[in-house]
């Protein structure tokens, strides 16, 4: 930002040298135009005051975001794991269920080859 020349409180109290020549400037229209002036002085500096409040206020916000998305990011790829952890699981579940469907468990096969037994001596 640019500095500013005068303060508020300057151009109220400026002074103006009064001329020797003619009449010069109207006292009463030069302090009507300094008030003016103040006024829009006080309305451009309300103006950046608000303006600041409300830039403060979007970067905490940001910052909060931020903060939120790169949490956010580094709890995804933990959560990853764990979800292949359960495809293993089901896929050992269901190569367990098929081994015993195949070769069925070993109570099958001995309960299997006693019924063979009784057949061959009879």
């Amino acid at each position: 930002m640019e500095n500013v020349l005068h303060t508020r409180e300057e151009i109220l109290s400026k002074e103006f040298k009064k001329t020797r020549i003619g009449t010069g400037y109207d006292m009463a229209d030069v302090d009507a135009f300094l008030d003016e002036i103040i006024g829009d002085y006080q309305a451009y500096q309300s103006n950046l005051t608000e303006a600041q409040t409300k830039v403060d206020l979007l970067e905490s916000q940001v910052a909060d975001l931020t903060k939120q998305i790169s949490a956010a990011s580094t709890a995804q790829p933990k959560q990853a794991p764990a979800s292949n952890l359960n495809t293993n699981m089901d896929i050992l579940k269901r190569l367990s269920n098929l081994e015993r469907r195949v070769f069925g468990t070993p109570s099958d096969a001995f309960t299997a080859g006693v019924q063979e037994n009784p057949t061959q001596e009879a």
